[in-house]
């Protein structure tokens, strides 16, 4: 199991919100009011863990552990959310989310195959990281800057704990098993390094979930503001094309050494999928 090692490993890091938090250093000065309305938009954005909770433990049912991973990663999720409402019931108080925001985001998720599932949370957060590394250099006042490097130090060590469970997915089950998971990975993948090729932000809170909703079937289409996150990234963090390229190199750096492949670019690994989906069949087949 590798749940009872990432706890240790996440306990022994965790950071508690009234003492490693510069509460003291708030300069309101430098804090303007588009600042702190985006910090609104995160922390209800970051509520979604907990539909996305239901969601993993739903479609994981026969896996116990990761299930019980999911304990770790909520509570810390969660954390994030209520960490931003803090620093907005401090300072800006008007800005609070209601719980009637909070609950607005709390919908049911399609089933979903849980591989590729995992595999976009994986991204998700590797994605959140730079997001937030980005945030924390936009944003002037000490507080929310120390904030949101905290939080972005989170999500890095989420997505190396889902790459454990990626990296267990291609060893422990069986040479099917891992072959679809070397599958479904690759597919997320080339999506996922793609983001420079599309006009929605790639990040599992801004993906389709829910067919009997659609279009209103986002976590970014429930926020108050349905359209706060595009203008987060393209005029406030200015989430450029450098920056995307960290998150792209990043994905196909893990993939490389989780294939034990090549993936310098996005076309390199689209190129192995396609090779893969040839040979994956006659695999399944012989297994059966």
């Amino acid at each position: 199991m590798l749940y009872p090692e990432l706890f240790k490993s996440m306990e022994a890091v965790r950071w508690n919100m009234a003492t490693d938090i510069p509460w003291d250093d708030f300069d309101g000065s430098k804090l303007s009011d588009d600042q702190a309305y985006t910090i609104k938009m995160n922390a209800i954005t970051e509520w979604a863990a907990l539909p996305a909770t239901e969601m993993f433990l739903r479609d994981n049912r026969d896996d116990s552990d990761f299930s019980a991973f999911m304990s770790v990663w909520f509570f810390e999720e969660q954390k994030h959310s209520l960490v931003l409402m803090e620093y907005l019931r401090r300072f800006r108080p008007e800005l609070v989310p209601t719980e009637e925001e909070l609950h607005k985001v709390r919908f049911e998720f399609d089933p979903a195959p849980p591989l590729e599932t995992l595999m976009l949370h994986f991204c998700g957060e590797i994605r959140l990281n730079h997001w937030y590394r980005r945030a924390g250099e936009w944003h002037t006042e000490p507080v929310i800057k120390a904030i949101y490097q905290t939080i972005a130090h989170d999500e890095a060590r989420h997505a190396g704990a889902y790459l454990r469970y990626m990296k267990r997915a291609l060893l422990s089950r069986g040479e099917a098993i891992g072959q679809q998971a070397r599958l479904a990975f690759s597919k997320i993948g080339v999506l996922m390094a793609s983001a420079h090729r599309t006009p929605q932000a790639l990040h599992p809170t801004n993906l389709h979930v829910n067919k009997e909703l659609f279009p209103q079937d986002t976590v970014q289409s429930k926020v108050p503001s349905p359209g706060w996150l595009e203008n987060w990234l393209d005029h406030q963090i200015h989430f450029d094309k450098d920056w995307e390229g960290k998150v792209s190199s990043r994905i196909l750096h893990n993939l490389s050494l989780l294939m034990d492949s090549s993936f310098k670019t996005v076309q390199d690994l689209n190129r192995y999928r396609k090779e893969l989906t040839r040979s994956v069949a006659p695999v399944i087949q012989t297994s059966v």
